[in-house]
This record gives structure tokens, sequence and C-alpha cells, in this order.
């Protein structure tokens, strides 16, 4: 399910799914959620250009609320820059002559298989607009939240009494066998895992998850070569900067010599 057409095929296919999956991240109850529409949808199965294709997933919820849903499994170190980007794109939403009162309130929720800030790992968390001394809101309208699939182990009983532990666990599932356990504990999940098989016997929808699985593994080649030419490039230039530091201060010392052997000939 780190396979982002996967994620997309199987919320695509089951509003019920997406329905639930928005309840657990949102904190809502079933009955809160009237509707939920996609408003990108595609056509599953057909050809997607892994370079160019966008596959997040952008919601109408109740008709007063845009959610952006995406699965990111490439650490590409520029996530904050980019949901922010995102959300505010999300959040520029009035038509023209509306009053600014009516602005939807725009959700980015952005499921990573890595961990956005390593000192402080958490499995889901929420960011909004806040006063830095008393921490007042500034505005409920504008906010987004990460979910790290690599620290399930961090679920607070809060994320564990809205099922979103489970929901981890289904992305970061490899095996049937996993899914089916996680489907005994979950009713919705079941309901997950049943679309996911169903996806999984369309030979063309199977084809775009290869394609795409494909292209991810390439994109983590490709970020890891970045990462070894960064990490050499600053060895390098580490020893470089220490040979010029301690040819100053030869030179420096030679300057000393030179004016003592100066003083001692005088």
């Amino acid at each position: 399910m780190t396979n982002d057409y996967l994620f997309r095929a199987l919320l695509q296919k089951n509003n019920h799914v997406l329905k639930g999956l928005i309840c657990s991240l949102l904190h809502l109850k079933p009955e809160e959620v009237i509707s939920v529409t996609i408003l990108n949808p595609i056509v599953l199965g057909d050809y997607i250009d892994n370079k160019d294709f966008v596959l997040d997933i952008r919601c109408l919820l109740n008709d007063n609320t845009i959610i952006n849903l995406e699965m990111q499994v490439v650490n590409q170190h520029n996530w904050p820059e980019r949901s922010l980007s995102y959300l505010c794109r999300s959040f520029d939403n009035l038509q023209s002559g509306d009053d600014y009162i009516h602005v939807k309130t725009a959700i980015q929720i952005g499921i990573l298989d890595f961990t956005l800030f390593p000192d402080a790992p958490e499995l889901y968390a929420t960011y909004m607009m806040t006063n830095i001394r008393n921490h007042q809101i500034y505005s409920s309208k504008l906010r987004l939240s990460v979910l790290d699939l690599t620290h399930i182990d961090l679920a607070t009983k809060e994320d564990r009494l809205f099922h979103i532990d489970y929901w981890a666990s289904l992305f970061k599932a490899t095996t049937w066998e996993e899914i089916k356990m996680l489907a005994q504990k979950d009713s919705l999940i079941k309901e997950a895992s049943d679309t996911i098989l169903q996806l999984s016997q369309d030979e063309q929808i199977r084809q775009r998850c290869e394609a795409r699985a494909d292209y991810l593994f390439w994109q983590r080649v490709e970020e890891e070569y970045k990462k070894e030419l960064e990490e050499k490039y600053q060895k390098v230039l580490s020893e470089k900067q220490q040979l010029e530091k301690e040819n100053l201060e030869n030179r420096a010392r030679i300057k000393e010599l030179e004016s003592q052997l100066a003083i001692n000939n005088s």
C-alpha cells in the first residue's frame, strides 16, 4: 500500500473506505461525514506518465472542506515546503466575488514512509498556525497533518482510539498474512483488504502498480546516489578546509620564525 497507485486505486474504488480513513485521520464520528467526493479522479488502469503525474487525492468533505491526501515514500528532503505549497493552493478556493468568510477549510495530509523530523518522531502529528507566545490558533481553516509509517510503535492512546495505527499497519503491510490479521481486528480494514484483492486481480491496474513500483525504486536509487555524492562532497570539502586552515597556521608560523631570524641576524 506504499505503492501510491494502489493507494489511489483503493480510495477511489471504495468510497466507504475513503470515508473511514478520513474519519480516523480527522478524529470524526462516521455520522459527521455526509459526503466525500474525489475532485481529481483518474480512469483506473489507464496509462500514466510517471514523471508528470501526481498521484495525490484531492477530496471535498461535506461540501465545505478540501482535503489533499498523498502517499510519499521517497524522502526528497522538501516535504515541509512541498506540503505547504499544496495546502496554500487548496486554501485559495474562493470564487470571484465571494466573501473571504466563505473560504473552505483546507487540510493537507501526508502519509510518509520516512521520518520528517528525526529529532521529534511521532506516528501522527497535526500542525496549525498559532500564536508563538500563548498558542492561540489563528484559524481552524488551515491545517496540515503527517502520518509517519516508520513509527507505528509510537502510537499514542488517541492514535489507537481512532485506529490510526491500524491504517498505518495496513499501508506498511507487505504480505497477505499481515493484512488478514489486521482485517480480523477491524471491519473497515477487512473491507479495504477485500477491495485490494479485487484490484490486484485486474491486469491493467496490476501493471500500473508494477510500473509505479519500478519508478519509485529508481527514485530511491537516485536519492541514495545523491546522498552518497553529497556526503563525499562534504567530506572532501571538510578536508580541504582543514588543509587550508593548517596552511594558514603554517604560514603564520613561518613568518614568526622569519621575524625571529631577522632579529637574531641584526
